[in-house]
């Protein structure tokens, strides 16, 4: 018996292609429904009034303290223990009966989660803006809407980049257990090849390099993103004087 097998990948690339088309089409339309809905959540985050703040942290806390997993079995699963939903699926509902979806409800656990991780990322960087620009902003008469939108959310956006790279990769990463309700993403599709041919050493190894060349080329694309809008915090180097 051969230690590895190529013909199990040539003969099932068409599977895996799926599978990896299914990853990305997760990853990204979390990732864009999570950056767009945490940046007033962000704002809400830091106000100083209980009754806005509270419930965004009680939202956080909660998905960053419980797997993901949970989460995803907990919508996919959970939603049929209601009687109300159940009767809304039975009625034809447009909108309950999505939740009927194995993607929409993947999609919707972790677009809520990468939301929650990326509130608490931005809320961080905002607090970081320097208590001068604020003050000049307050002096030139800004309202607190201008303020935010001239003085605080674009450079926080921009202190952001390396720490919400690391969330954007474990999202990648974490939609893996997409599979656990159903769906056949990159690592479903390794699932349903070692199934086929008993063959797991070659089906996880290859989906285990396709996750890291996405890995390596999302590290890529944000160094990019540093050298654009961070490249005038980097230290400036000094040339040596020259010796007579």
């Amino acid at each position: 018996m051969d230690l590895f097998d190529p013909q199990v990948i040539t003969g099932n690339l068409p599977q895996f292609w799926r599978g990896l088309w299914m990853t990305l089409q997760l990853t990204t339309i979390a990732l864009l429904f999570g950056f767009v809905a945490a940046i007033p959540l962000a704002v809400m985050r830091l106000s100083r009034n209980p009754l806005v703040a509270t419930p965004v942290a009680a939202y956080t806390y909660f998905f960053r303290g419980t797997p993901m997993l949970v989460q995803l079995l907990l919508v996919y699963y959970g939603a049929s223990q209601w009687e109300w939903m159940r009767a809304a699926w039975e009625a034809g509902h447009p909108l309950w009966s999505l939740f009927r979806e194995p993607f929409f409800c993947a999609l919707f656990a972790f677009g809520l989660n990468t939301c929650a991780y990326t509130v608490e990322i931005l809320a961080g960087s905002m607090r970081n803006t320097p208590h001068g620009e604020l003050e000049a902003a307050k002096a030139m008469g800004m309202t607190r809407l201008k303020t935010l939108q001239r003085i605080v959310i674009p450079p926080a956006l921009r202190r952001m980049i390396p720490t919400y790279s690391n969330e954007v990769i474990l999202m990648l990463q974490g939609s893996a257990i997409a599979s656990a309700v159903t769906l056949v993403d990159l690592t479903g599709a390794a699932r349903n090849v070692y199934s086929q041919h008993f063959a797991p050493f070659e089906a996880f190894v290859f989906v285990g390099l396709i996750y890291l060349m996405l890995t390596f080329g999302l590290v890529g694309l944000f160094k990019l993103a540093e050298r654009r809008w961070l490249g005038h915090l980097a230290p400036r180097k000094t040339s040596r004087p020259q010796e007579a």
